[in-house]
């Protein structure tokens, strides 16, 4: 209905707990490719990520119908807190470490860009993308997840804090301790290598 696609998120959120099932069919249409492409940035498995959006959205549902919502209007990144907390949860369950190809051998980081520039960042554009996955695959699950979602997803780190229920600040910390491991990793791979080439 186009006099819902002009309502705000929390306009909708109201009208869906005053008993309007559509308003929510209007939330979940406006945000669908956001949350999925979240949740596919962490396993990195269609099938997975397919299951998981499905319980995102009911757990929103659950969450509503219970009285849980109140992040003031903010709609989405409770939405995508809800998804972050369901992927963390599912690999704890499964004590697996994220895949790079799902089963269709659709690889997500050969294909998608980073997008920010600067020195700091410069090792993660110039190295071999099969290298960088592996870096990254050694990274603490926070500063895995802030990486992620800054140079794959295309997040702001206001996005990032809120999504994953932290400050600004913690996020661009995890941001550059991210870094600073990869460099780290990387320089010892260098020197691992180099020492296999002279042996």
């Amino acid at each position: 209905m186009q006099q819902q696609q002009n309502l705000t998120d929390q306009e909708l959120v109201q009208q869906y707990l005053s008993g309007r099932e559509q308003a929510f069919a209007e939330l979940l249409r406006r945000h669908k490719t956001r949350v999925y492409t979240a949740i596919y940035m962490f396993v990195r498995d269609k099938y997975i990520a397919e299951d998981l959006f499905q319980e995102t959205f009911i757990k929103a549902v659950k969450k509503l119908n219970s009285g849980l919502y109140n992040d003031e209007g903010k709609f989405l990144p409770w939405l995508l807190r809800i998804a972050n907390n369901l992927c963390i949860d599912y690999y704890r369950k499964t004590k697996r470490s994220p895949k790079v190809t799902n089963p269709d051998g659709y690889d997500i980081f050969s294909v998608l860009p980073f997008h920010e520039t600067g020195a700091q960042e410069a090792i993660i554009k110039s190295e071999d993308q099969r290298t960088v996955r592996a870096l990254i695959d050694q990274l603490p699950p926070d500063q895995k997840e802030v990486l992620i979602l800054r140079h794959y997803a295309d997040y702001s780190f206001k996005e990032i804090a809120e999504l994953t229920g932290v400050s600004i600040n913690t996020a661009l910390g995890r941001m550059r301790y991210a870094i600073m491991n990869m460099r780290r990793l990387f320089m010892e791979q260098q020197v691992n290598n180099a020492k296999v080439g002279i042996n």
